[in-house]
């Protein structure tokens, strides 16, 4: 079928709750994509942040392939093999004690959402349930975590939300301090905004909330579903500020591409979890941890963290040059390999011209050019990503 034909079909059999670009995707290798008629991208966008290892890294192939050939699935009524090797990794190289799996970033959140609940109503008395967020969040599409996520725009027209929610501004302690109450059991947070344009945290701002959190006695709940998994260069990005928190969510990049998600705690929230309390029928299943394990092997073994803090501070000075011949951009700012350029206007034609000359990116929250490419990025892709930017701002 032509690209013409496929876009038709799409439209009239999927619904359109995305905004799509004129392209069908139907390769990858590494950081590259190509589309139905044969042309070649560069994709900083990886699945958004999904395929940190690239696209068809050779030993997450591997790895489902050999899966598939012996279990594709079986109930959690059961023990699962590589559901308790991925586990043990994810103990072993974190703050937490207990994993819970799922299938995505909404989900994992959902399930700290729950997970925070239930330990207030054993441990606080029955009466807390509020968490409070940050605006300008992403927590996900489902009910309680789209009213989880600070943005009104996402609610609308979903009305009546789950009751439970406050919301202050990132980066500020104060707000954060007097929106508690009585009925506050957490907070919950991403220590970057991805959605949110890219936010860095004040340096000792994570500290503060921490210390807070300790001090009136609720839960830290980070989000690390987009930053986490050596995006940032370090694992987890929560890292880099010194805190462990009581819950973390993962999902994203952690099966490079296969569907998965996870919820971490210490063993004192865990214990809130009992059979009955919570659960997910394909969670864990043995393919997406099979793709896991061979992702975070990749990722711990094969010199990805420093690689991506090489390349991350490497393209951030590429970008800052940038900054300096164009007065449209605002501020370049990032950590690692999640980095994002504001702008001084809509950022919608740069994307669809830089798809135009071969490089994929996006704009999240209409003036945020996000990059978000595969960790495996080489100086000479980005280079080439920086030249066709600079290309496409030249041409404005």
């Amino acid at each position: 079928m032509t690209t013409g034909e496929l876009i038709t079909l799409s439209e009239k059999n999927i619904m359109g709750t995305y905004k799509r670009f004129p392209v069908v995707l139907v390769k990858g290798s590494g950081a590259r994509v190509w589309d139905s008629d044969g042309k070649e991208y560069l994709d900083f966008v990886a699945g958004i942040a999904v395929c940190s290892l690239g696209h068809s890294h050779p030993k997450v192939v591997e790895a489902l392939k050999r899966q598939v050939e012996i279990l594709t699935h079986v109930s959690n009524l059961y023990y699962i093999e590589p559901q308790i090797h991925f586990a043990g990794m994810l103990v072993e190289h974190s703050f937490a004690d207990k994993v819970f799996f799922c299938n995505s970033g909404a989900e994992a959140n959902e399930a700290a959402i729950k997970l925070a609940r239930r330990y207030a109503y054993e441990n606080m008395g029955g009466h807390k349930y509020e968490l409070i967020t940050m605006k300008d969040s992403f927590h996900g599409r489902t009910l309680a975590t789209i009213t989880a996520t600070g943005q009104e725009k996402l609610q609308i027209g979903f009305a009546p939300l789950p009751e439970g929610f406050r919301y202050v501004p990132f980066n500020d302690v104060t707000a954060l301090e007097n929106a508690i109450t009585d009925k506050t059991c957490g907070v919950l947070l991403e220590p970057i905004q991805g959605e949110g344009g890219i936010k860095i945290p004040d340096g000792d701002y994570l500290t503060k909330v921490r210390q807070i959190c300790d001090d009136r006695g609720i839960l830290l709940i980070l989000d690390e579903v987009q930053v986490g998994m050596g995006r940032t260069g370090k694992l987890f990005a929560h890292e880099h500020y010194g805190i462990k928190p009581d819950i973390m969510t993962l999902a994203k990049a952690m099966g490079n591409g296969f569907p998965v998600g996870a919820m971490l705690a210490t063993d004192r929230v865990a214990a809130a979890f009992i059979p009955g309390t919570h659960a997910s029928t394909f969670g864990g299943n043995p393919l997406a941890m099979a793709a896991s394990l061979a992702t975070m092997d990749v990722l711990i073994h094969h010199g990805i963290l420093d690689h991506c803090t090489k390349m991350g501070t490497y393209f951030l000075n590429k970008l800052e040059k940038l900054k300096r011949r164009y007065p449209v951009i605002r501020e370049v700012r990032g950590k690692g390999l999640i980095i994002g350029m504001e702008l001084t206007e809509d950022g919608g034609s740069i994307v669809r011209k830089c798809m135009d000359r071969g490089l994929l990116i996006n704009c999240t929250g209409g003036y945020v050019l996000r990059f978000v490419p595969p960790l495996i990025i080489t100086r000479p892709d980005v280079d080439a990503a920086v030249d066709i930017l600079d290309e496409v701002m030249g041409s404005q």
